[in-house]
């Protein structure tokens, strides 16, 4: 299949990637040319600009993994415009590439996130879960989707992928949360009673790929472990893996006040099963997240 890519020299990209090319022809969507270079060499075809392409007729499959990251900075206005420009903006313009072509692609995955239903407490839930946007995570993945969904047709299927925290030695949320630990003071945020819905990166790689090879498939999957846990649990497996003590805890006040409203992705608890992905035939390598952690760390 020839494959667009965009987000490709992301954490998920640059895991995702590799594995494609092993039977697929990749063209990366990125501002930075030099950068796909140095992630990829020349494996794959560069892409500057979305507007080069009058049409998507010569694409057999779009995977849309771009977006700022929501969790580096406070959510000033102006970050928030720059988190939701960078998600809607590009789906936006795929979905009228979508349009405008012919023979469109059969399949569009677009990117999404377990921020989507909001704070759950101690529930667990699958996709099946209707909610409303009451905060600015909601709001951003419920207008992602919305506007993804609009590239579907009897000739485009669309898959939506409701991520959680990816596990990665490599970077992401997991490298952020590493520094303490390393320096001793590991532990828990808040009470850690707070669900966190969680992937390795070799089941999120593996998850696209069964969604792109299985036709028949469309709609919200979550993108989680089948066995999400607390944060205290999260942190304790964090702390094994790292041989580092697990002693410590970050007062509930301190995350809010240094991370504002953003805060909300670290206490919001959320209980997301991956009912949609087990339906279709997926089998989690890592269903655990001790031996999740632990694959990271030998």
């Amino acid at each position: 299949m020839k494959l667009l890519i965009t987000g490709g020299t992301g954490l998920i990209g640059q895991a995702l990637i590799p594995r494609l090319l092993t039977e697929h022809q990749v063209t990366v969507l990125s501002r930075s040319k030099q950068k796909v270079t140095q992630c990829f060499g020349d494996k794959v075809t560069p892409l500057e600009r979305l507007d080069d392409l009058p049409h998507l007729n010569d694409i057999d499959a779009v995977i849309n993994l771009a977006g700022e990251p929501i969790a580096d900075k406070r959510w000033s206005e102006q970050q928030k415009g720059i988190i939701c420009t960078s998600r809607w903006g590009l789906t936006e313009k795929l979905v009228e590439k979508i349009h405008a072509s012919s023979t469109p692609p059969h399949t569009f995955i677009s990117g999404s996130a377990v921020g989507y239903y909001g704070d759950q407490q101690d529930r667990s839930f699958d996709e099946t879960l209707v909610v409303h946007a009451d905060d600015f995570a909601q709001h951003v993945c419920h207008q992602w989707e919305k506007i993804a969904l609009k590239g579907a047709s009897q000739q485009t299927r669309v898959c939506l992928l409701r991520t959680g925290v990816v596990l990665s030695a490599e970077g992401g949320a997991l490298k952020r949360m590493m520094l303490p630990y390393k320096l001793g003071l590991g532990g828990p945020i808040g009470k850690g009673q707070q669900y966190m819905p969680w992937i390795h990166i070799d089941d999120m790689v593996g998850a696209i790929i069964h969604l792109l090879n299985t036709p028949e498939l469309k709609g919200p999957f979550n993108c989680t472990a089948p066995e999400p846990v607390t944060n205290k649990r999260f942190s304790q497996a964090l702390a094994r893996a790292l041989k580092r003590p697990h002693v410590f805890f970050v007062p509930t006040l301190a995350i809010k006040t240094m991370m504002g409203e953003a805060s909300h992705l670290l206490l919001d608890s959320q209980r997301a099963l991956p009912h949609a992905l087990e339906d279709a035939g997926f089998n989690f390598q890592h269903p655990k997240v001790e031996e999740a952690m632990q694959s990271l760390f030998k």
